[in-house]
């Protein structure tokens, strides 16, 4: 027979099903015997007489269910790890989750600190650690001292790679939805990268903390609004600024910046603006912001180390003055958005990479806005309407005049035969520039 069960958890209404053979029961109840001295006659007895008939069947669950009830009020404050196990506890329940990630980290914490390899957590144990300090009960329940809960704070006090990653949907065998837990990071003090990804942003409390040490951020599946990551405070204040700005209106808040923070990675969210919270992140210079639902290139002149910026797949239908924002930018990748013309790039004098790919771009005369870029390198156009122009390539690297050998379009090497067309093409362009100018200019012969 299996037995199903749906423990309560002791905070809020977390179930879960757990599933065993008789045969799993006897072994528990032999141990218990033995090692926490249980009434040997508590389990219920194997009928063999009569087939396993179902009313057979419900009887045996119901005495089990029993069975398993008796055993939780004779370890009221803590379950043994055998029982604790048996029922998932260690998955699914506050004091066993925690029980058993102390035991793990007593275990292997030193040689995992060490190691400095990125450590993993899942939103389900760092709600059970925040909901254990919240309640103020002893640090060990159970009176083993290797699940005490000093062995995670002495962990997470010194570690410095950590990723946190949700499940969608119920986790496991359980109803919990782990991107509605709320959990609490300010018992990490010396992060240096964090990932987190499918959580609730909104519920995430202390990741602040760690601004002193934090060089790399990479939050997915998780946000609406740069804000709330990087100035969780501003819902309690109206008015707010960085650290060290010189304001001209009363301000109700002074915000530390996030020092160290040069890589910031917010893709695959549901951001649909470039905030002011970027004013708190100074120091950034590789920026990805791609599967989002941004519209403007707004409010980027403040990080003044910005190198990469990628906007790919979003909203963006218009680069005007976008030269202002991006001073420095060397990589610049805007694939996939709504984009038909490219003036607002023709001052970007530093760009190296641009990938404008899968966009709404249909005229060659476009390509004039980037074809005296000095520096550029590399130039992604596939999959635009005018990528299906006869002679295409040649003629977009015609554009480039004197750097077309330089220019390496479509991730393809160019090859001599293009750049011979190249050359007729440009000489061509040239021809029709001087009668331009022959025809138009001014007639008056001057002595």
């Amino acid at each position: 027979s299996s037995c199903e069960m749906g423990p309560r958890d002791l905070v809020g209404s977390h179930q879960w099903t757990v599933k065993h053979r008789y045969s799993d029961f006897h072994d528990l109840h032999e141990k218990l015997v033995s090692e926490k001295k249980i009434d040997k006659n508590l389990l219920p007895p194997k009928k063999i007489i009569g087939k396993n008939s179902k009313s057979l069947v419900e009887k045996r669950e119901k005495e089990l269910e029993v069975y398993l009830q008796m055993l939780l009020v004779k370890f009221p404050i803590a379950a043994p790890k055998l029982l604790s196990h048996f029922l998932h506890f260690h998955l699914y329940e506050i004091n066993g989750i925690t029980a058993a990630l102390a035991e793990e980290l007593f275990h292997r914490g030193e040689q995992l600190l060490m190691a400095g390899e990125v450590f993993s957590l899942r939103p389900l144990q760092l709600y059970a650690i925040t909901q254990q300090l919240h309640q103020g009960k002893p640090t060990c329940a159970n009176g083993d001292a290797k699940t005490d809960l000093g062995h995670i704070l002495d962990f997470t006090c010194r570690l410095k790679y950590l990723k946190v990653t949700g499940t969608e949907g119920p986790f496991g065998t359980s109803n919990i939805q782990e991107h509605l837990l709320p959990f609490d990071l300010s018992i990490f003090k010396s992060l240096h990268q964090i990932e987190i990804h499918h959580c609730g942003a909104n519920l995430i409390k202390g990741l602040t903390s760690s601004k002193h040490t934090l060089t790399t951020m990479s939050i997915r599946f998780s946000a609406t609004s740069m804000k709330e990551i990087l100035v969780p405070e501003a819902s309690e204040f109206d008015q707010w600024e960085p650290e060290g700005a010189l304001s001209s209106f009363p301000v109700t808040a002074v915000i530390p910046t996030w020092k160290t923070l040069t890589t910031l990675d917010m893709s695959h969210n549901r951001i649909s603006q470039i905030d002011d919270s970027v004013k708190l992140i100074p120091k950034i210079e590789f920026l990805e912001l791609s599967h989002n639902d941004v519209s403007l290139v707004e409010n980027l002149q403040h990080l003044y180390n910005l190198i990469h910026l990628d906007l790919s797949y979003n909203k963006l239908a218009s680069l005007e003055g976008v030269h202002t924002k991006l001073g420095n930018i060397k990589t610049l990748i805007l694939a996939g958005n709504l984009l038909e013309r490219l003036c607002g790039l023709n001052k970007l004098y530093s760009l190296v990479n641009l990938d404008l790919s899968s966009n709404k771009i249909d005229q060659i005369d476009e390509i004039r806005n980037i074809g005296s870029l000095p520096c550029l390198e590399k130039v992604v156009l596939s999959n635009n309407p005018l990528s299906i122009i006869p002679d295409y390539r040649t003629k977009v690297l015609a554009q480039f005049g004197d750097r077309a050998s330089e220019v390496c379009l479509d991730n393809i090497s160019t090859t001599e035969k293009e750049l011979d067309t190249v050359e007729v093409l440009k000489a061509i362009q040239k021809a029709k520039e001087v009668k331009y100018k022959l025809n138009n200019s001014d007639k008056k012969v001057s002595f």
